[in-house]
């Protein structure tokens, strides 16, 4: 593709994400695959470049209006280009000549009077509002400052970052070092990860998809923190395990390797489809000790039959995935009060059914990737004052050789939180606890 139709396909993604109440990388898979022709180079620049203004989107917004236009698909792509990429003007206006194939339709008076004004300025302006220069609604900041205090701000300039590329190596197929060497020998760089036994760390964005070692299995993309939580649901082989919101098995994989694939792995969701597309995932890593659950309404039976008897129970909650704006930057601006008010009654629920599906000394894992305290330590709280037979168990005496240097949390609490500015990770929270014997 010539750089104008690529300009173009950036320009159509954001209008379909901009109409869509998909989350945007959905959006983005369904528009490249109807395009099979488009290929990998011309998919990196027209998505690279399509993340990148999304992750400025209110501050380019805020530039436009500054500067008497009119927020737009095109417009904000413009903007981007001039105060995201630094283009000039006369690089810029060639790239709307219809005359080239599949090229933006032409300037229209309005736009070349931006492109005028915009040209050369920063992006970033020092009357702009907080919540505008952190990309971040105005009604999220006093939920987050408890949490945060004064370095919130530098934990949501974090979360305005490119997420780097993690890999979980998998043990069943051979040890970290083994990985490294077998993706050197494929051209991929990594290094081991400063929190996770399992992790691998890589250079720059290679098309890991496209090499052996993880084709046959022998490498996941996860990101360190979510690798964290199926550390500490301390699973041994033998035990007997549930996912209970497994969705596309990420977890559930993980869980499968530190059980060395003995004993009773259950990886269960009520999205039946997202379960469906772990089976392919689950073969690549030679994973056989795992039985997908769908939780329709016909599963009430067989959860009933199954109370009391895991020895683990892992909850990854449904949450705002307000920790994972690193690689979801759109998802920032759907997120409203009401939506957060109903995944808090949706995770208390959840927390209750797997109650009752641990075992007295077994252990409930609760985690989410979200920075709202009412979505972590507010659940668990709740949780614990309607169980009196639970209690939390403190992460530092779970794991005392955490990751390197100091505990990667809340040092004065039971539990573990994770996020960009202080780890490198995805927003993380996990809490574990034992029901008492």
């Amino acid at each position: 593709m010539i750089p104008a139709a690529r300009l173009q396909a950036a320009i159509d993604l954001l209008v379909e994400i901009n109409a869509s109440d998909r989350p945007a990388d959905g959006v983005v898979s369904a528009y490249t695959r109807a395009r099979r022709y488009m290929g990998s180079k011309d998919r990196k620049s027209v998505t690279d470049r399509l993340w990148a203004a999304l992750r400025s989107r209110a501050r380019l917004t805020w530039m436009v209006e500054r500067f008497g236009g009119k927020p737009s698909a095109r417009t904000l792509m413009i903007a981007h280009l001039l105060l995201g990429e630094g283009r000039s003007a006369q690089d810029l206006r060639p790239l709307f000549d219809t005359r080239m194939p599949h090229a933006p339709q032409p300037l229209s008076d309005q736009e070349q009077g931006l492109i005028d004004l915009l040209a050369g300025k920063p992006l970033e302006y020092r009357e702009m509002p907080r919540e505008t220069r952190l990309e971040t609604p105005e009604w999220l900041f006093p939920r987050l400052e408890p949490i945060f205090g004064e370095a919130l701000d530098a934990e949501l300039a974090a979360l305005l970052g490119e997420a780097p590329l993690d890999l979980r190596v998998n043990t069943l197929k051979g040890d970290r070092e083994a990985a490294i060497v077998a993706l050197a020998e494929e051209g991929v760089d990594a290094e081991p990860g400063p929190l996770s036994p399992w992790s691998l760390r890589l250079e720059g964005r290679p098309n890991i998809a496209a090499t052996k070692t993880f084709r046959g299995g022998f490498v996941e993309v996860q990101d360190e923190g979510s690798q964290l939580i199926a550390l500490l649901c301390g699973v041994e082989p033998g035990m007997s395990v549930l996912d209970l919101c497994a969705g596309a098995g990420g977890k559930t994989l993980a869980l499968a390797a530190a059980m060395e694939n003995k004993g009773g792995l259950v990886a269960a969701d009520v999205n039946e489809g997202r379960l469906e597309r772990a089976q392919t995932r689950l073969r690549r890593a030679d994973v056989h000790n795992v039985t997908r659950k769908p939780l329709g309404p016909e599963a009430n039976k067989w959860l009933k039959r199954r109370r009391g008897t895991f020895d683990r129970v892992l909850v990854d909650a449904p949450c705002s995935g307000t920790g994972t704006w690193r690689r979801n930057p759109d998802a920032r601006w759907k997120l409203t009060p009401e939506i957060v008010e109903s995944l808090l009654v949706e995770q208390a629920g959840i927390l209750d059914r797997a109650a009752g599906l641990t075992k007295p000394g077994g252990r409930l894992i609760y985690a989410t990737c979200a920075l709202l305290p009412e979505e972590n330590e507010g659940q668990v709280e709740a949780f614990l004052s309607r169980r009196a037979d639970y209690r939390a168990l403190s992460v530092v005496d779970l794991w005392p050789d955490l990751g390197v240097g100091d505990y990667p949390g809340d040092p004065e609490k039971p539990w573990l939180r994770l996020s960009p500015a202080r780890h490198g990770t995805d927003g993380f929270f996990v809490a574990v606890l034992e029901r008492i014997e």
